[in-house]
């Protein structure tokens, strides 16, 4: 079992006896309580949830999440990409633009990623 309090964060794991449960309950208000003592651990990669949610993506929408995770505008993302304006990345995320071959290729090698995520 976990325990996890939000404010201040406070996170406990292993055997949690109840009256520890409700003492963090009156002293903290909402907490969150997770039992997993039977399930397993997956690389997300192989989770149900990710094929389904890779089935709709597109490779604009593999740029955005990577622009997002590394904390990019779209102009910033541009600049590292070479030349390209921020109206050229937002075409490219929305699918009014293709990304180039060369593109899906700095863009991997900037996020580390296959560049099949960009084709």
């Amino acid at each position: 079992m976990q325990v996890v309090v939000k404010k201040p964060h406070i996170r406990i794991d292993g055997e949690i006896t109840r009256p520890l449960v409700e003492y963090l309950r009156s002293e903290f208000g909402e907490i969150e309580i997770i039992e997993n003592e039977d399930e397993e651990l997956v690389e997300v990669i192989e989770s149900n949830w990710y094929r389904s949610i890779r089935s709709t993506m597109n490779p604009g929408d593999n740029m955005r999440v990577y622009r997002k995770l590394y904390k990019y505008t779209q102009e910033a993302l541009g600049k590292k990409l070479g030349n390209f304006t921020r109206q050229n990345i937002s075409n490219m995320e929305n699918g009014h633009r293709s990304i180039s071959k060369a593109a899906a290729k700095k863009l991997a090698e900037l996020f580390d990623v296959s560049i099949e995520k960009f084709i």
